[in-house]
């Protein structure tokens, strides 16, 4: 009887094969072509975790340097080096599903160690600028380099942008993640105290990149850690003039000519600083001298992680939302970029041809003592969270 069983399917096989094979490859059969594929693909397992691999990305002071890929089963794919720890690309759709490169940077590592403006850097140990390249604490001058005319600038000469970190990727249904740490030494850069650093990197399946900082010291030491990305949701095709932008504080820390605050925070309402109703950079840019590159107080609760920002460009569809627990944002519209630098693709990166949305506490801190303390202390632990969420608007 089994013997009968097994000679009928063997039979029936012969028959159903050949009849499928010919629906397959019969192109004027439409239903059957896709119901098939259909049905074939669904008997497929779809694998839905996220992926981290990374790839050989030259040497740095003669170490390795890697390249980390970081992927989400959407197709989202955020590129990022151990050396300064940089994001060097975000690969997302536009409304058209086309996916595009949203950041700006280079090419190469010797690109980025030759001539960066802290593409994609993380910064510190002290983001921003910090006046005269000095500051007090616990009753002893701290003096730093002066690498921005008559101030100090994101860490000094040799800030966490330019040196290479440990890593170690990982991938999990939870999400594709790279761990970033280093060590830097009492007495680096002028600052006191061994600072152990740690960010990682993670990206979800709800198209959510998270950048969590922590650090540990050994002595008091200001610790102002953030991400210097340059948007541009046009892929560099154009400047970022027409991108909309939506940021929540209603004041700034009003600065000099020096772009050093003041201590006085200014009032954003009825001014061209003003980004609480949906507006176009571009706007009112000229209103601005300089064009914007300020500490914006977010209107959030410090240390709560909510929402800070929304980046919208209309020629794309492409949207940014940036969650912070972060009390500052600083934005800077690229008004430094002059075309002389050529990034990726060979395109030129002119003025306003990229925006930063730094998520970070206030400019000057340690001798500002009006502003949200920065000082990290032995015991303590420097821990803020940033979350950039891709969408796309049809």
């Amino acid at each position: 009887m089994y013997k009968n069983i097994i000679l009928f399917l063997a039979v029936l096989v012969l028959f159903i094969t050949p009849a499928c094979n010919v629906q397959v490859n019969d192109k004027n059969e439409e239903l059957n072509d896709s119901t098939i594929i259909s049905d074939i693909q669904d008997l497929i397992p779809e694998d839905k975790n996220p992926t981290a691999m990374k790839e050989p990305f030259g040497k740095a002071d003669q170490k390795e340097i890697f390249r980390f890929v970081l992927t989400n089963s959407n197709g989202i794919k955020v590129k990022i080096i151990n050396y300064g720890a940089i994001i060097t690309s975000i690969l997302v759709p536009d409304k058209g599903g086309r996916m595009g490169d949203i950041v700006l940077g280079y090419d190469s590592l010797n690109q980025y160690i030759a001539n960066s403006p802290y593409f994609g850097a993380t910064i510190g140990r002290y983001a921003n600028r910090i006046a005269k390249g000095k500051f007090a604490l616990n009753g002893k001058i701290y003096k730093l380099a002066k690498n921005n005319g008559n101030n100090s600038l994101h860490g000094g000469l040799k800030g966490f942008d330019k040196v290479v970190w440990d890593a170690k990727e990982t991938a999990d249904s939870s999400g594709a993640h790279l761990e970033l740490t280093y060590l830097s030494k009492d007495g680096e850069e002028g600052y006191p105290g061994n600072l152990k650093v740690k960010v990682i990197y993670s990206l979800n399946e709800s198209n959510e990149l998270t950048m969590l900082i922590e650090a540990e010291t050994d002595k008091p030491t200001p610790v102002n850690l953030c991400n210097h990305t340059y948007f541009n949701l046009s892929e560099a095709d154009t400047n970022i003039l027409g991108h909309i932008l939506t940021l929540y504080a209603d004041h700034y820390t009003q600065v000099n000519g020096e772009l050093i605050p003041t201590g006085a925070l200014a009032d954003v309402r009825g001014t061209a600083m003003d980004f609480n109703n949906s507006i176009s950079i571009g706007e009112r840019i000229n209103l601005v001298k300089g064009g914007y590159d300020h500490n914006y107080v977010l209107t959030k609760s410090p240390g709560k992680l909510a929402v800070a920002a929304q980046l919208f460009d209309p020629r794309t569809g492409r949207q940014v939302e940036i969650f912070t627990t972060q009390p500052g944002m600083q934005l800077y519209s690229g008004n430094f970029l002059d075309g002389s630098i050529v990034g990726k693709g060979s395109k030129s990166y002119k003025s306003h041809w990229g925006l930063c949305l730094e998520t970070q506490h206030f400019p000057d801190s340690p001798n500002q003592p009006s502003f949200p303390n920065t000082i990290l202390k032995p015991g303590e632990k420097f821990s803020e969270k940033t979350v950039y969420r891709f969408s796309v608007i049809k």
